[in-house]
């Protein structure tokens, strides 16, 4: 399938691992430029080695506040075609267990920095008369995920948001949707086991195998395979999707809706 990607410019954030690293590949595998955002300069500079020039990084937190500043000065004039926001989730954690600075912490984190950049972006690609953004999320906001209390409190905002805006812009060719992936092999998940593993005594090994089985697909999902439908989100392609949340989980959702 052509996705008429070539030589259009993609912001994505989150880009050093995870969901964010495989897309922002599978951008430049099909023709894209990237400006690859992340904490890790390390990583970072693995990726642009692999990638080559079509990739320009930026070693940022895009949780602080110079953050728009940066990016702005980063793009020096152009428009990017989309964006993919992205980041890593707030620590893990039941009800109890998360004392009260983390929930302002996980409200910046998981929310807040996000509409500042959607209100930063916006406006650029509405001059440009079209765009693609692309939240990326958790299952979470289809249905709770056990000791994951900030992350169902706060993704779910962010789809709120999200929707509400993707209605304002609908008519100007911008596009936003939601992915909400669930158990993936990423540095993410590993964490997950080892605090179940802790939590119940048993290996990290059979944690892991207890999320392979709620999943109901008998394996993890390849963030891989959840990038090339973010990419076909980001594409031309996509111009009649908007405003939705897409679940990339196996079988874990069981709600009709999911």
């Amino acid at each position: 399938m052509e996705l008429n990607l070539k030589n259009r410019l993609f912001i994505v954030t989150g880009a050093s691992s995870g969901f964010g690293e495989a897309i922002a590949r599978q951008l430049i595998f099909e023709g894209a430029s990237v400006i690859a955002v992340a904490r890790n300069q390390e990583k970072l500079k693995k990726l642009s080695a692999d990638c080559g020039s079509s990739l320009e990084t930026m070693a940022q937190d895009v949780t602080g506040l110079d953050f728009p500043e940066k990016i702005i000065q980063k793009l020096k004039g152009r428009v990017p075609y989309g964006i993919v926001v992205n980041a890593g989730g707030p620590p893990s954690g039941g009800f109890f267990d998360v004392p009260g600075e983390s929930w302002d912490k996980a409200y910046r984190d998981v929310f807040l920095w996000k509409a500042g950049f959607l209100k930063l972006m916006v406006p650029i690609m509405r001059e440009a008369a079209g765009g693609r953004i692309l939240m990326i999320e958790s299952v979470s906001v289809k249905q709770p995920v056990e000791g994951l209390i900030l992350s169902n409190t706060f993704r779910p905002a962010v789809v709120g948001m999200s929707k509400t805006l993707a209605a304002e812009v609908a008519s100007e060719g911008i596009t936003i949707n939601i992915l909400a992936p669930g158990y993936h092999e990423t540095a993410a998940m590993q964490r997950l086991y080892e605090r179940k593993s802790q939590n119940t005594g048993i290996s990290v090994e059979d944690a892991k195998n207890l999320f392979i089985n709620e999943s109901g697909a008998g394996k993890m999902g390849d963030p891989a395979d959840f990038a090339m439908l973010a990419v076909w989100l980001l594409s031309p392609s996509s111009s009649y999707v908007n405003g939705q949340v897409i679940s990339v989980a196996g079988n874990l959702v069981k709600g009709i809706f999911g």
